[in-house]
């Protein structure tokens, strides 16, 4: 069952839990004061910031997943300072639960475990979350 709607504190704090959770992740400030940037071997799957006064997840998407999200959720909208194909921006409100954001967030890493050599990935990307039979 989803979890319950998120406040911009709430958002953050579960979206960095997850990245902290992913094997290879790790917290960077490249971008200085405002911005976490969290990266997997050197390349970014998702920022936090609160420049625009609301609390903003900026996650990678497929960009058909990018424009369904974005025609079902009213708080999902094109990637703040992105690629509005590649990226998506979530913020508190309308339908943003717990399950999406760890969705989202492992979505977004996967993304970006696919374009790294294979001799690089932590984790294969294909099997990753997948149950062990």
């Amino acid at each position: 069952m989803a979890g319950a709607i998120m406040n911009g504190t709430k958002l953050q704090q579960r979206a960095a839990e997850r990245a902290a959770e992913l094997p290879g992740a790790g917290l960077e400030h490249p971008f200085g004061e405002g911005w976490e940037v969290f990266k997997v071997r050197g390349k970014v799957f998702m920022l936090l910031t609160q420049v625009t006064g609301e609390p903003m997840v900026i996650l990678k998407a497929d960009p058909e997943d990018a424009k369904s999200l974005q025609a079902s959720h009213e708080h999902i909208t094109p990637g703040y300072h992105m690629n509005k194909q590649h990226w998506i921006t979530l913020t508190p409100g309308g339908g943003i639960d717990e399950k999406l954001v760890d969705e989202l967030v492992t979505e977004s890493y996967l993304l970006v475990l696919e374009k790294l050599p294979k001799s690089q990935r932590p984790v294969d990307p294909k099997t990753f979350g997948q149950s062990r039979s």
